[in-house]
Formats: structure tokens, sequence, C-alpha cells
């Protein structure tokens, strides 16, 4: 064996070990649900037993999580840096491990749009928390209030839209790859209503 797959062979062990003991789970309750015998479970956890490919399947279900991610390596990029949109008062990180999914931290100063013709649906969904401040939701003929640390989850097909209540406020959002389209493409909406300076 060479040293990466011993690497790696000890590391999924690991693995198995802290999810089971996460869940709060015994080798019995573990070993139960993923149909093996508790000494092969133990062994399995301990190295004395061969890590076979149709075990870890069982086991990778058993624990909730999938086989890629149980026998997935460690990454150098762990650090990332923010791309910077100062025009919009933006930051965002793609999350690599999730292709699509974006984070947007963006500071909001004017109010949601009265009008609900400036309302926006398009396919995807949104997670957002305020960090500061207060926001409002409108979401189809309802008005949400989001105070600091509060968070709102909704699909994007409901018309939507969102801005700052009595002063800035600061929302982190998670986008998936639609969402982050749609608000592109209404942004770019937007810009082409302005009038000429």
């Amino acid at each position: 064996m060479t040293q990466e797959a011993g690497e790696l062979d000890s590391l999924v062990r690991k693995r198995i070990r802290a999810l089971r003991v996460a869940q709060g789970w015994s080798l019995e309750e573990l070993a139960g649900r993923a149909k093996v015998s508790q000494s092969t479970l133990s062994r399995i956890e301990n190295g004395q037993r061969r890590l076979a490919l149709d075990q870890l399947v069982t086991l990778a279900r058993a624990l909730d999580t999938t086989l890629d991610q149980l026998v997935e390596t460690a990454t150098d990029d762990v650090v990332s840096s923010p791309i910077i949109d100062a025009a919009h008062s933006r930051m965002s990180w793609p999350l690599k491990a999730v292709p699509g999914m974006t984070v947007i931290r963006q500071r909001m100063t004017d109010p949601p749009p009265d009008n609900p013709s400036r309302m926006r649906a398009h396919p995807g969904r949104e997670w957002l928390v305020v960090l500061s401040g207060t926001a409002v939701l409108f979401l189809g003929n309802r008005r949400f209030r989001i105070e600091t640390n509060q968070a709102a989850e909704f699909p994007t097909m409901l018309p939507h839209a969102i801005g700052a209540e009595g002063g800035p406020c600061e929302v982190l959002g998670i986008f998936d790859r639609d969402a982050r389209r749609g608000h592109q493409r209404t942004e770019a909406e937007a810009r082409a209503d302005r009038p000429a300076p």
C-alpha cells in the first residue's frame, strides 16, 4: 500500500468513527443500521479489517452521507477571497463543493420597490440572514420584516423584492445558480430602465 493510499485508508476510518460518535451512536447502533456485525465495524474503525467498497457504500448510507464525502481527500483550497462588486456594495464567494451555489454579502440602503410590477420571479431558491439593520422582504402579496440575526428562505418563483428599512442593512445570502442568474438579469433590466444622466 502506498503512503497516499494508507493516509486515505486512515482518514476514512477516522471519518466513520467521527460520524458515528457525532450521531451519538454506539458501535452496536451503527452496525445494526449498516447490517454488519459489531465486531466487523469495530475492526473497520480500528484498521484491523480491510475496507471493502460494498461496506463503505453501506456505511455511508447508514451514516447519512455519500461515498464521495466519505473518501474525499483534504483540499489546499480552504480559504478563498471574495469577488468584490463595489458598484452594488456586494461581495460574493462561489462554493467550490457545491457547483452553482454562491454566498453573497450585500449592503442595502434603499427600501424595496413599492410597485408590485418591480417584483421579480425566476427559478431557484434563496436563503438570507440579516447581519445588521432591518430588511423588508415582499414575497407575493405578503410583507416580512427581517431583523438582525433573523433569516428567510423562499422559492424565487414567488414574486419578490427586498430592501432596507429605517437605514442601511447588511444581508448575507446563499443563492443557487438559477436565483443568481435571475438577479443578474433583474439588475441589468433596472439599469436599462434608469434615465440617462
